[in-house]
């Protein structure tokens, strides 16, 4: 916290100094709002019923987030320190609707207090099922040492598992979470499902680590961790994973029992928490504090020792003309290498739209392909149900796929873009393509069909109507050697011929269900491509727009501080001898303000991380 202030301190000093740089003013501000939202936010994800809520209920010591047998959590709860202890819940504003997956709103919403003991109505499966009362996000605010770092978790809903398309919901947040805890229970290894969401979590954030839930509910975890660990090693290197038990880990706050907490497991989960992320999160931000209070402080002095040097230095007028000269040369090839990455950044996007729209396609016509081999292989009318989950975690998979491919690319993109900066360190923007929150809504749910299942009734309707032509048919025949219409060979011939019918019928009847699923299929993946893509492309032209202004902003602050310097040597050129005495004094107590400024950027770049308090203590109440 108090490094916090100090770096606040510092950027309002930037601003100050600044004056009429409305460019540099701004950078700063944008640089003052991060400073005001000092939370790490580490979200919680896993399949349901797996002991996420119970993770965090253990790590803060209170039932914050509600367990059940059935399924839990419908909405995202979010835990951040607070004292005295409250809770909140963030509901649309007018009745709107709005997406949340992080404890951040993307649209007007109002906050609502509630007393803790009331959360489980609101957040639970069992209290507001179907999350009827269309709750965005709950809020807790409690009084922790863990927490006080700006540590802030956020427990996700599970509803569905990892192959649903509440996949997509899940990885809506990690972009913008510095990290993810993915929780498995000891019962088994990791799932096809848990290993492909880690492949895609590990694309979009690369701060992942795992825990193996349940401990004392299973002797086996040992085998089941050192199963889970090669898991682990095939997807990334160096994740790491922690068996812990939350049981354990409350019965130790209870009993206030040390080595109960450390036969947990939580002491190292915590430990890696406070030390790995919330340690690095805050080194990051000392980082990107101390390089735009550094770039701001450069931009400045290029001006004020430009008008300095020609002040003390008139016999060096020819040098300083051609100074002069060279500044507009440099400022000028700064204006054609703007336009140089406007080209990349035009050329690139529409590359990744035409990338993304085959990669998509391409991955729903494999699906197409498969589900249309499946429904000819059998009837699809009494499997229907299950088919159509099969399809749409099969789709909601495929675009989250391409949704994580496509945030590559762009991130790729702005990096391309960034090398026709390569002489001055620039900063990336934040890019948040991958975030597919609610991307799925607008693609109605693919149609229902008959099972295909015959009443008695109607086979025997079906019987009658073939039966009836063989019956009259060898009746006349036989009636020609004197037996009557209907005899024992009409009838033989009758049932076969009812028989051959009736399986004629249900073999026409399988045809037209195949063909029926078959374009429900089609017609369910076109409407996946349609509002997927338009989404897609929407995104794009986002991602198009953010990095232009991140590089034209870039761009600007170079060329005026060019201009500027050219302008001041120039008025310098024409002072006259007293104004000069004054303005070189003037000049020089400016320029170590600058000094100062940058001075205290790069104690922030040199300054080693704070060490972090030790977690072996059992937590308190």
């Amino acid at each position: 916290m108090a490094e916090t202030v100090r770096m606040t301190t510092l950027v309002e000093q930037g601003i100050a100094v600044v004056g009429e740089r409305n460019d540099l003013r701004r950078r700063l501000e944008n640089t003052l709002e991060r400073l005001r939202d000092p939370s790490v936010r580490v979200i919680v994800v896993g399949e349901f019923k797996q002991g996420k809520s119970q993770l965090i209920n253990a790590m803060v010591n209170a039932p914050v987030c509600p367990v059940d047998d059935d399924i839990a959590t419908t909405v995202p709860t979010v835990v951040r320190q607070g004292d005295p202890a409250s809770a909140v819940v963030l509901v649309p504003r007018h009745g709107g609707s709005v997406t949340e997956s992080d404890g951040g709103p993307e649209a007007p919403v109002e906050r609502q207090p509630i007393g803790l003991d009331e959360l489980a109505e609101y957040v639970s499966e069992k209290g507001n099922p179907g999350n009827a009362r269309n709750i965005v996000a709950a809020e807790v605010s409690l009084p922790r040492k863990l927490l006080a770092g700006g540590l802030t978790m956020v427990d996700s809903p599970g509803v569905g598992g990892l192959g649903s398309s509440h996949t997509l919901t899940t990885l809506t947040a990690l972009p913008s979470a510095h990290a993810m805890v993915f929780v498995s229970d000891a019962s088994q290894e990791y799932t096809e499902p848990e290993i492909r969401f880690l492949h895609q979590a590990m694309r979009i954030s690369p701060n992942v680590l795992c825990v193996l839930s349940k401990t004392d509910l299973y002797p086996s975890w040992r085998q089941i961790a050192d199963l889970d660990k090669g898991h682990l090693e095939a997807v990334g290197p160096g994740i790491p994973l922690f068996p812990v038990s939350s049981e354990l880990r409350l019965q130790a706050a209870r009993l206030q029992d040390t080595e109960l907490n450390e036969e947990s497991g939580f002491p190292a989960l915590i430990s890696h928490l406070r030390t790995n992320i919330v340690g690095e999160a805050a080194r990051l931000q000392r980082r990107s504090v101390a390089h735009d209070v550094l770039s701001v402080a450069e931009n400045l002095r290029l001006a004020l020792q430009s008008e300095l040097g020609a002040l003390e230095n008139p016999e060096g007028t020819p040098h300083m003309i051609a100074g002069l000269k060279a500044a507009k040369e440099d400022a000028d090839a700064l204006r054609k290498r703007s336009a140089r990455w406007q080209i990349t950044l035009n050329d690139g996007i529409g590359d990744l739209i035409a990338d993304m729209e085959y990669d998509l396609k391409d991955r729903l016509r494999r699906i197409q392909r498969e589900a249309e081999a499946a429904i000819d292989q059998g009837d699809p009318g009494p499997a229907w149900e299950q088919f159509t989950s099969w399809l749409e975690q099969s789709t909601a998979a495929a675009v989250s796929d391409t949704f994580v491919w496509t945030n590559e690319r762009a991130q790729w993109l702005a990096r391309q873009v960034a090398g026709h900066f390569s002489e001055d360190e620039v900063v990336l923007p934040t890019l948040q393509v991958s975030d597919t929150g609610g991307v799925l809504d607008p693609v109605a749910d693919i149609q229902q069909m008959e099972d295909g299942r015959m009443g008695a009734v109607q086979k025997i309707l079906i019987g009658m109507r073939g039966s009836y032509g063989g019956v009259l048919m060898f009746g006349l025949l036989t009636g020609l050697f004197g037996l009557a219409l209907i005899n024992p060979l009409s009838v033989g011939a009758g049932l076969m011929l009812g028989r051959k019918a009736y399986r004629e019928e249900q073999e026409a009847r399988l045809k037209r269900r195949q063909a029926e699923a078959k374009m429900l299929v089609r017609k369910q993946v076109d409407d996946v491509v349609f509002q997927v893509g338009k989404q897609l492309k929407d995104r794009l032209r986002m991602v198009q727009r953010a990095t232009r202004d991140h590089f034209t902003d870039i761009a600007e602050e170079h060329h005026r501080s060019l201009t500027e310097s050219v302008a001041a040597a120039q008025k310098a050129a024409a002072t006259y001898a007293v104004e000069r005495d004054m303005r070189i004094k003037e000049i020089r107590n400016q320029l170590r303000v600058v000094d100062a400024l940058s001075s205290g950027a790069r104690q922030l770049l040199d300054r080693s991380p704070d060490p972090q308090q030790t977690p072996s203590t059992v937590p308190a109440g």
